[in-house]
């Protein structure tokens, strides 16, 4: 049974000269395979836009970003907090987006949040939302699969719809 494991953990039986040089090989292409993929997986901190900053512009990033102050654009990221004192005029588009401050615009994400400060003016597109006690919104919620992407294509069908019902 002891001679069977030491053919199988070559790595932490340094016995046999052969297997010692074969595991090394073997392992030298596991690590690189398993780093290669933790380094995209290690993110950069979310950047933080402070609460004495007034931007007008749209902002996109792949990362997180963490709204503190007031910006007058739309807004494209990969997690986006809007913190409680922190004022969106625009619209937010993200994979998660929570409100804790106040959003005049449409909020679109896969998953949307608003806590008890959340205060929303405008429509929320998401797959999955969440509206704690406390939270004011004003405006239609709306369900879709993919808000971020098959909204403008499930937006633009009941459209065209609409004017020839009326037609």
């Amino acid at each position: 049974m002891f001679s069977k494991s030491k053919i199988n953990e070559p790595g932490p039986k340094p016995a046999g000269e052969t297997e010692t040089a074969k595991a090394p090989e073997m392992n030298q292409t596991k690590p690189s395979s398993d780093f290669t993929p933790s380094a995209p997986k290690a993110k950069p901190p979310a950047s933080v836009l402070s609460a004495d900053l007034t931007i007008t512009g749209n902002i996109k990033t792949t990362g997180d970003i963490n709204i503190e102050g007031t910006v007058e654009g739309d807004i494209r990221a990969h997690l986006l907090t809007v913190g409680e004192g922190a004022t969106v005029k625009g619209e937010c588009i993200a994979d998660d987006v929570v409100v804790n401050g106040r959003v005049v615009g449409k909020v679109r994400g896969l998953k949307v949040r608003l806590t008890s400060t959340a205060r929303v003016e405008g429509d929320i597109i998401h797959k999955t939302i969440a509206i704690e006690s406390g939270a004011h919104f004003e405006g239609s919620v709306q369900r879709q699969e993919d808000p971020l992407n098959g909204a403008n294509n499930k937006m633009s069908a009941p459209k065209p719809a609409e004017p020839a019902k009326a037609d």
